[in-house]
């Protein structure tokens, strides 16, 4: 192998590792804005689930409501 053509072969190789990075930031950057988002609506749901039980009464009945069985 010539020295031009391995001058040549390493100039690839390093635009090809270059592209690469520039790549790999880029959907380094994405995820972050993904994760950003996935925690900013689990907190917006937990909001939600919040103001929903505190306005909707439990299906469960306490022991006081409870109705005491037909045999007593």
């Amino acid at each position: 192998m010539q020295q031009q053509e391995l001058i040549q072969r390493i100039e690839e190789l390093e635009t090809k590792l270059a592209f690469q990075e520039m790549s790999l930031e880029e959907l380094n950057q994405q995820v972050i804005k993904l994760n950003d988002l996935l925690a900013h609506q689990e907190h917006r749901m937990h909001l939600i689930v919040g103001k929903l039980q505190a306005i909707e009464p439990s299906n469960i009945a306490t022991q006081a409501e409870e109705t005491p069985p037909p045999h007593y």
